[in-house]
């Protein structure tokens, strides 16, 4: 259809959150500006590939992923590598994003790695947001009248 355009449920509930003042707001609190990237993964993508990606970026970038048992939307901070950051080990070349996301969710954040990488970077975890039924409406609304 003419319009139209496929997406993941990942990248409809990220849109959904951005949608909003108030999901805007709530990421900023957690460093993310209005046009920085975000990176959308699957569960069960590699973490070598998705930080491919975040590495194409050249700048610090929100990896989001909807976990499918749960339905949460989470989110990562990932800064650009830095050699000013301690160098750690590289992460094994099958771990996966679902994995690296609920350490980071453990641990608040996280110095890794990985083999794309001379140096290391750091991810923070961003705490789930739920964007209300309220909100997403009055956001639609405010789309269709403007």
């Amino acid at each position: 259809m003419p319009g139209r355009y496929a997406r993941s449920n990942t990248a409809q509930r990220v849109a959904q959150l951005i949608g909003t003042r108030e999901g805007r707001d709530y990421l900023c609190q957690y460093n993310w500006q209005q046009g920085m990237p975000i990176v959308m993964a699957a569960e069960h993508e590699l973490l070598d590939d998705v930080m491919g990606l975040v590495s194409l970026h050249a700048q610090a970038v929100l990896v989001a992923m909807l976990e499918q048992s749960s339905g949460k939307l989470m989110f990562i901070h990932v800064s650009e590598p830095n050699e000013n950051l301690h160098s750690v080990d590289l992460l094994d070349s099958e771990f996966r994003i679902d994995r690296f996301m609920h350490e980071v969710a453990q641990k608040g954040g996280v110095t890794f790695r990985v083999k794309y990488w001379k140096y290391s970077a750091v991810a923070h975890f961003i705490p789930e947001f739920q964007v209300s039924a309220d909100l997403v409406r009055t956001s639609y609304h405010r789309t269709l009248v403007n």
